[in-house]
């Protein structure tokens, strides 16, 4: 059981790196990295060479918190790309660099990335 879990995390890391090893977030043109868990979905947009978080949104944030985008979803996942492309679009950022990780894109990820396209964003 244990060696089946820690295969299972080693093949998790191998993806991740094999997506992100030719992405690069900068101030003009931000990463937005995906997470999601087994409840919830957060976004960030990340400078890689100043090394900060621009900014970010999750469904666990005080304002979804008691919603029904409150859980991971494709209707709150299409919530938090518009949320995400209204604060990058604050910044100034009008195109971005997706970051899926080790995740397909698929889904929850498929309608985040349309709902941030909607709302402006260019990737």
């Amino acid at each position: 059981m244990l060696s089946e879990l820690l295969n299972k995390h080693r093949l998790r890391q191998r993806r991740k790196l094999r997506v992100r090893k030719a992405l690069r977030g900068t101030s003009v043109k931000p990463r937005l990295c995906v997470i999601k868990s087994n409840k919830h979905i957060q976004a960030q947009l990340i400078d890689d060479e100043k090394g900060v978080t621009l900014a970010s949104v999750a469904t666990y944030s005080k304002e979804f918190r008691n919603t029904e985008f409150g859980r991971k979803s494709k209707a709150s996942a299409k919530v938090l790309g518009e949320k995400i492309a209204s604060k990058a679009i604050e910044l100034g950022c009008n195109e971005i660099v997706f970051d899926r990780g080790p995740f397909k894109y698929h889904g929850v990820l498929a309608e985040l990335a349309n709902g941030a396209r909607e709302a402006g964003l260019k990737f």
